[in-house]
């Protein structure tokens, strides 16, 4: 027997009107709907129906994680800092950590991720390989102290998240749980009605080898990745790479200097000069751990920061300002060329290749310089990906042009490899009895991020518009108003409840049936059923939220449609 949900009983207060602070669309609907209340920023009460669609989702996770084997486990959120100073991530995390001392000083932190914990665990319970392999995993509240909370529960600073963890005596193990997490998630996306892209990713504060993200596309997405229309090539922007083959530069002319005055930018050089952008080489300075850095691309084009970041991690990067130019006067702001920099570490993106000759600045006001040619001229100490990607560049597959969208991160998985069990000496006995370093995979899912991100996708114009596997309810039962009709709606509602369907049933008193059609529609249930006109007859109407479609069906059709669809 499932559960009949009377709206008269529910916790609910439908709005009208966007939030005033809401931006995307997840933010607004799920606020309107009643499913969740702002309590802070970056902070969510999940309301009765928010938590059925979250549970729903969890259920979706927790029975595909038990169906590869995994073991499911409760850690505390509240840790000790020592084994995060250990693995280097207390620093790493920076702000973003929620760090807090008890009554006698010791040091604590809300768990942001739990490999180091699960590291532990296993340490402390697994001391041979008879122990091995097994998969970890639980579904829990986790902390980051994000700077800007936005878009509802897509971005917030407390969110519901499982996190797996598998432990291998061997690559090959490692590799075997890798591919089973993969096809797992697979499945669950698939039964959530995500429509989602797996795409290659980069590990950054997780550290290991190997990573893939599952991605769902949506403009209030975060994430930007390509795919190629002519191979299956797709990855996350920030783990795009190119390749340039080295230039002949050995017939460009002498470097030659240039009265450029006026032109710090590169947008004033190229028109001085009347040239295009792309032949000039952009020069952005940053600090890198303190010192400064200079970094070289194209003039068209953008330095990714956050790929650089990833790159350069652990190490803290950030702009550099005028301050840092007192006491050099080598760096001349807006005429930085990588020629003659002393002791300042020179990156440049692989399109400024061995041989390829641009227009820069001179190091000295008003003036720059031509046939400046990498190589030759000025020597690159690291070739890194670091630009903006832009439609149409290559893919590294095939060369074709890429195609560029955004999209909501809801999974990423890791081959960690032996880092946690190197920082944590995680060995257990092998068969010829000596150690053997355990390699571990984690895999995490954002649970209260996938009701955003399918809120994102599935909504219309009139509200949100669930899959029936994550719905709150199978059917949403809506009494018009009049007393026959509240009476018709209850009898259906119990009749349905008895074989299994759930059941939200609108039997507010003193509500219009105009506000409970349309609460109807912004609360989302696939299916609608009207004790409406044709009451006294025993007749409903039964509406699909998604297409709209309606068909009349006497009281016994309408359960037994309702019946077979659950």
């Amino acid at each position: 027997m499932a559960q009949v949900q009377r709206m008269s009983r529910l916790l609910i207060k439908t709005l009208r009107d966007d939030p005033a602070d809401a931006e995307t669309l997840n933010h607004k609907l799920l606020v309107r709907a009643g499913y969740v209340r702002r309590t802070a920023a970056g902070i969510w009460t999940w309301l009765p129906l928010g938590k059925k669609v979250l549970e729903n989702i969890t259920r979706v996770v927790r029975e595909e994680m038990d169906a590869i084997g995994g073991q499911e486990v409760l850690l505390p959120a509240l840790l000790p800092k020592e084994p995060y100073e250990a693995s280097g991530r207390y620093d790493e995390y920076g702000d973003l950590l929620f760090r807090l001392k008890d009554r006698k000083g010791s040091e604590y932190l809300l768990g942001p991720t739990h490999e180091e914990i699960f590291t532990q665990v296993v340490k402390d319970m697994c001391s041979s390989y008879k122990d091995l392999p097994v998969i970890l995993y639980q579904i829990q509240t986790k902390y980051r102290d994000e700077a800007r909370p936005r878009a509802g529960v897509l971005r917030g600073r407390e969110f519901q998240m499982k996190d797996s963890y598998s432990f291998d005596t061997t690559d090959e193990g490692l590799v075997e749980a890798y591919q089973a997490h993969r096809a797992a998630y697979i499945r669950i996306f698939d039964r959530l009605g995500l429509d989602h892209r797996i795409v290659s990713a980069v590990s950054g504060a997780m550290g290991g080898s190997a990573s893939e993200e599952f991605l769902a596309p949506a403009p209030a997405g975060e994430d930007t990745f390509v795919d190629c229309p002519d191979c299956d090539y797709a990855a996350n922007t920030e783990a795009v790479t190119y390749k340039a083959a080295p230039a002949d530069g050995s017939a460009t002319a002498p470097v030659e200097e240039l009265d450029t005055p006026d032109t710090p930018t590169i947008e004033t050089l190229a028109a001085h000069l009347g040239v295009p952008a792309s032949a000039t080489l952009k020069n952005l300075l940053v600090k890198v751990d303190g010192e400064i850095v200079a970094v070289g691309v194209p003039g068209d084009r953008e330095v990714d920061l956050g790929k650089l970041g990833e790159h350069l991690a652990p190490a803290v990067v950030e702009l550099v300002t005028a301050e840092d130019f007192v006491g050099r006067p080598e760096l001349v702001r807006g005429y930085v060329g990588p020629q003659g920099l002393e002791k300042v570490r020179y990156i440049a993106d692989p399109r400024v290749a061995p041989g390829t000759a641009w227009i820069t600045g001179a190091n000295k006001e008003g003036k720059h310089a031509k046939n400046v040619v990498a190589g030759r001229d000025f020597e690159v100490d690291d070739h890194l990906d670091v630009v903006v990607v832009q439609p149409g560049d290559p893919c590294p597959n095939c060369g074709a042009g890429l195609r560029v969208d955004r999209a909501i991160e809801i999974g990423h998985i890791f081959q960690l490899g032996r880092k946690y069990a190197d920082i944590f000496s995680l060995d257990v006995l092998g068969q010829q009895g000596k150690p053997v370093r355990v390699t571990m995979g984690s895999y995490g899912i954002g649970v209260s991020r996938a009701v955003a991100a399918l809120a994102e996708q599935t909504a219309d114009d009139k509200g949100l518009c669930w899959p029936r596997e994550i719905a709150p309810a199978d059917v949403h039962v809506v009494a018009a108003g009049k007393a026959l009709q509240t009476e018709l709606a209850l009898d259906v509602s119990e009749k349905l409840g008895a074989a299994g369907v759930r059941v939200l049933v609108d039997d507010r008193p003193g509500i219009s049936p105009g506000v409970k059609f349309t609460d109807s529609e912004l609360i989302g249930v696939p299916q609608i059923l009207v004790a409406g006109r044709r009451s006294a007859e025993g007749v409903l109407e039964l509406k699909d939220r998604r297409t709209g479609e309606r068909e009349e069906l006497t009281v016994d059709e309408a359960i037994a449609r309702l019946t077979a669809r659950s």
